[in-house]
């Protein structure tokens, strides 16, 4: 098993999600990574991470219990891996295949669900990644939610640290140069946006759950245009962005 446990303690109900990753060198898993804080920042979000592991697929099947039982248990589920030859990675293709067991049950129907995906090219193909995820969360009668900031980047004041800079709503999407390591994986803008689609994800399971309200949050293209400007502008860039959503 490969799951990191950050349960916090709130007054407000509780629901779980659980960040399911596998990442080959280390870029998707910063992505997960930020994510989840994103999720932390939700009152009573139970938010764990999960890393799908290549010695878990034995004869070409993956398998661990112990995970398996805890997505059972989770209101929310974020999948995500790297784009790899215009697919998921094999690893990650392993333990979908596993979900058939929560497939023949419907053990996931009305969970919800969302995904993410890393690759080093700007595009990449990783639209087709996350459309095998959002098929994949379909089979299992799971809800899908998607990325819902405005496109970043895409005028001549735009910047890579844009948030949302490619311009992906099916799930989040992000780029890392091939010949860095980890701890330069995505932009600044790619981090904020996990930050933001995590804490989006918690919001809408409490609602789904709980019922506990929620408020819409939306910006006009010249509201999301400054807040990216102003990501470029701060020293503490993730805590800027956390009080304007």
């Amino acid at each position: 098993m490969g799951f990191s446990d950050v349960d916090r303690a709130q007054d407000a109900p509780t629901v779980t999600v659980t960040v399911v990753c596998h990442s080959v060198h280390g870029h998707t898993r910063v992505l997960a990574g930020h994510l989840a804080d994103g999720a932390r920042l939700v009152p009573g979000a139970r938010v764990r991470l999960v890393d799908i592991r290549p010695e878990d697929v034995r004869a070409g099947r993956w398998h661990d219990a112990e995970v398996l039982a805890l997505l059972d248990r989770s209101d929310a589920i974020v999948f995500g891996c790297p784009t790899l030859m215009g697919s998921v990675s094999a690893v990650f293709k392993a333990f979908m295949e596993a979900a058939f067991t929560p497939f023949t049950t419907q053990a996931w129907k009305d969970k919800l669900a969302g995904g993410f995906t890393m690759s080093a090219s700007q595009s990449g193909d990783k639209l087709a990644v996350l459309e095998q995820l959002a098929v994949f969360a379909a089979q299992l009668g799971m809800q899908w939610i998607g990325v819902g900031d405005m496109p970043g980047n895409n005028w001549s004041g735009g910047a890579r640290d844009d948030v949302n800079r490619l311009g992906s709503w099916l799930g989040l999407m992000s780029q890392s140069h091939a010949d860095q390591g980890p701890e330069h994986a995505g932009s600044l803008g790619d981090r904020i946006t996990a930050e933001r689609y995590g804490e989006r994800i918690a919001r809408l399971t409490q609602r789904w759950v709980n019922a506990v309200p929620y408020g819409t949050p939306r910006m006009t293209e010249h509201e999301a245009r400054a807040l990216s400007a102003s990501l470029r502008e701060t020293e503490d860039a993730p805590a800027a962005t956390h009080t304007a959503r």
